[in-house]
């Protein structure tokens, strides 16, 4: 039906699947190019022209490999590889998934590995619902207790075994010797891996430290323990030539200890994506052809799919309802406690909870395509990626390590040519403790710490960052431009007003436009049935029910020729509106939308109906003006529409009648003027202000295209989130600055010390086993307080 006036657009998600990876397993092109296919086996972007992993024909079709694994995968079971994709977000990461480094996200290939740039873990991009049993965590666990007793046992030996009364030197020695071999021949294994892969691929990181400094100790020890006759006299003590295979080995185990709490620590900030994964259920009830019904994995749920959702059963995908009725509590993604009344036609989310009704409905997105795992690959890709500070702190980091080497070698001369005796030995003591105790763990994890963490807080308050530049960046924002519709205001009409005319009632004339209403679709018709329903109201049905197209609607109820309409119909009909054309007239200029009801050809009332302005604005607008952000609102609607609800909320700056390409034009507008520019939207039309602001900020109860242009999603709709973000964003800011100064002012004054230049005023050296401890330990002391942004404060309600 229509009424005449411009409709409120209902918002719905449609499909919105992740994009195909951009690039080759090992760093092909980019998945743009025209001339690019699509791996079957791994989905990554192939050049035909120079496919490493050659080509295969099935079906007359020819397939491009990106490796000869995939293309050997692909022939083994084609049709494995040709269905639909049905990847369900609640799965495992598949065998072939794309991997990447948490700290490089540059780093992407199929399947497990480390990254050869810092020698992380690689992670998969889209992550499943698993238990926190991580391979690598389970690996370091396993080498780290296995072979801890033997690193305490070298320690002890090293440190009292001259006290042992008939454990003769050179007996010690080979103790030693055998207790640290496995330690550091296994235990390490790893380490050494990830350093020579770190010179190989010329990127020297923590790892070359750690390698170089493990090595050196143990291989200087070995051979004093088995050719101790090729050293001077002056490099014996108690019997033996001095030997540091205790350090080495605790070097491994603190290393492994420090690795371990990494890694926990890490998968405590994925507990937001297993917590949105665990929404999801884990079957779906599919009506055959025949009519029959099955349960089946949801993994297996394919678009165009009948799927019978029963009471008090999960939406299993997102789709539209075909038959039946129910509601639907849709407050996992709206925060709308209230249920929603679904009907034939009506949207379904994957993961919202169904009432008490049946309903049957056709799967239209499915797997990585539905909003729920378009949710968790926002949180994902916010946590793998790498904030500007980082970006400074990875280049400073690779001339550290360079730096570090040098004094490690000057060190070792000085201490070699100029050192007190036995100078050699307190030379390779020296360089290895400058090696080990300038290790950049605690620069390396500084910000990606901070970063995961605060993803997952986000999370927690229904702030979704889509990358770490936006945590980062959204604390310095001091202009903040509203859209209207949908974002200021409910984005839907509700009931305002009842202008009664002559002797009818307001309940008369509400029951009579609801009359002509009931059966209707339409968001207007909606609001007056709900007003009508909220009242109690009973009214006959409508007979010779006529819409007329651009005016209304007309029929009878209990014998009585209604007309409900605007101005248009009402003049058609001959219809005096005198007696509520000033009232009328005021509440359009407040942006209400009014239709006329005539009885009998005689003017019975006015109902208004306005878009409300959402319960948490003003107060939500309130505090951001306490921030001291300038608020600008920009918006489609009419100027007086626009202006009576700046009015309302205290907002002096407002745009009304504006199109996509003007809001794009005010943004770009307020940064040339030096502003830092935030844009908040719901719509499609939104989404270009949003990719052109310096943050854009998508209503999560709004359109996909609005959320994919942005790098801020608030899941619940709520300005009030985006203090909450920007709290969050301040306190992560801070605790970056913090991990910074202290991972760089710990190598400052560790290095010179290590390096022994306080041994000619007090004689101090340190160890290589005290430099690993203090090593370990900052560390240690960069992932506790990165994780007290687990607890960071809003003060948002």
């Amino acid at each position: 039906m229509s009424h005449g006036h411009d409709q409120h657009p209902l918002h719905s998600h449609g499909q919105h699947g992740p994009t195909r990876p951009g690039a080759c397993c090992d760093g092909g092109h980019g998945a743009g190019q025209a001339a690019m296919e699509r791996d079957p086996v791994c989905g990554m972007a192939v050049d035909p022209a120079n496919a490493k992993g050659g080509s295969a024909t099935h079906g007359g079709h020819a397939y491009h490999f990106c490796s000869s694994g995939c293309r050997a995968k692909f022939e083994a079971d084609p049709e494995r590889y040709l269905q639909p994709e049905t990847t369900s977000a609640a799965a495992p990461a598949p065998e072939g998934a794309i991997y990447t480094c948490p700290m490089h996200p540059q780093i992407r290939q199929a399947g497990p590995g480390t990254c050869p740039l810092c020698g992380m873990a690689l992670e998969p991009e889209m992550p499943g619902l698993e238990d926190e049993d991580n391979p690598e965590l389970r690996d370091f666990s396993r080498r780290f207790f296995w072979t801890l007793p033997l690193s305490l046992a070298v320690f002890v030996l090293a440190m009292f075994g001259h006290r042992f009364h008939g454990l003769a030197a050179p007996t010690r020695t080979w103790l030693e010797f055998a207790l640290a071999t496995p330690v550091v021949l296994w235990a390490a294994w790893p380490f050494f891996q990830r350093c020579v892969q770190s010179i190989r691929h010329r990127s020297p990181n923590m790892w070359t430290l750690i390698g170089i400094g493990v090595a050196s100790a143990y291989v200087y020890s070995v051979v004093a323990t088995v050719v101790p006759g090729v050293f001077p006299a002056s490099f014996r003590e108690h019997g033996r030539v001095n030997v540091y295979f205790e350090a080495a080995a605790v070097i491994v185990s603190l290393t492994l200890l420090g690795q371990l709490l990494e890694l926990k620590a890490r998968s405590r900030t994925s507990a937001a994506i297993r917590a949105l994964l665990g929404l999801a259920p884990k079957t779906a009830r599919r009506i055959a052809g025949d009519g029959s019904e099955a349960d089946i994995p949801l993994d297996q749920v394919q678009v165009g799919d009948r799927l019978r959702v029963r009471p008090g059963e999960k939406v299993p995908v997102d789709g539209t309802v075909l038959e039946g009725h129910s509601s639907v509590d849709e407050s996992m993604l709206t925060g709308e406690p209230v249920p929603v009344d679904k009907a034939a036609g009506a949207r379904l989310i994957g993961a919202t909870l169904n009432g008490t009704g049946s309903l049957v409905m056709r799967a239209e997105q499915v797997g990585s395509a539905t909003v729920l795992a378009q949710i968790v690959q926002l949180v994902a890709q916010a946590q793998r990626s790498k904030a500007p500070m980082q970006r400074m702190a990875d280049r400073v980091s690779y001339g550290f390590v360079l730096v570090v080497l040098a004094i490690a070698l000057l060190t070792f001369l000085a201490w070699g040519f100029f050192g007190p005796s036995p100078s050699w030995v307190y030379a390779i003591v020296n360089a290895v403790s400058v090696l080990i105790i300038a290790c950049p763990c605690a620069l390396g994890l500084a910000t990606p710490m901070s970063i995961m963490v605060a993803t997952g807080r986000a999370a927690q308050e229904g702030v979704l960052f889509k990358d770490a530049a936006a945590i980062e960046q959204l604390a310095r924002i001091d202009t903040l431009v509203v859209d209207k519709t949908g974002t200021l205001t409910e984005g839907r009409p509700a009931f305002r007003a009842l202008l009664a005319a002559g002797d009818a009632g307001e309940d008369a004339l509400l029951a009579g436009a609801a009359a002509l209403e009931q059966g209707s679709e339409h968001p207007l018709a909606a609001a007056i049935l709900a007003e009508a329903a909220r009242r109690t109201l009973a009214f006959a049905p409508a007979t010779g029910f006529e819409s007329v197209t651009g005016q209304g609607v007309r029929g009878h109820v209990d014998g009585h020729a209604l007309a409900l309409g605007n101005e248009a119909l009402m003049a058609e009909a001959g219809v005096d509106l005198a007696l509520v054309r000033d009232a009328a007239d005021a509440l359009r200029g407040e942006g209400a939308t009014v239709m006329y009801l005539a009885r009998d050809g005689r003017l019975a009332g006015a109902i208004a109906l306005a878009d409300p302005v959402k319960a948490t604005t003003a107060a939500a607008l309130a505090a951001l003006r306490g921030e001291g952000l300038r608020i600008v609102m920009a918006t489609g609607d009419a100027e007086a529409t626009a202006r009576s609800v700046g009015r309302t909320l205290g907002i002096e700056e407002v745009h009304g009648g504006v199109k996509p390409a003007d809001k794009v034009a005010l943004v770009q507008r307020l940064r040339a003027e030096g502003r830092k520019v935030a844009m908040v939207g719901d719509g499609i039309n939104d989404a270009p202000a949003l990719a052109a602001a310096d943050i854009g900020i998508a209503m999560g109860t709004g359109t996909d295209v609005a959320m994919s242009s942005a790098q801020v999603t608030l899941v619940k709709g709520d300005l009030r989130r985006i203090v909450a973000a920007r709290a969050i964003s301040a306190q992560t800011l801070a605790n970056m600055k913090q991990n910074l100064g202290f991972a760089f002012l710990y190598n400052a004054l560790g290095v010179p010390v290590a390096a022994g230049v306080l041994y000619p005023l007090t004689g101090l050296l340190l160890s290589p086993m005290i430099a690993a401890l203090a090593m370990s330990l900052s560390s240690v002391s960069v992932v506790a307080n990165a994780l007290r942004l687990a607890r960071a404060r809003t003060d948002v309600a």
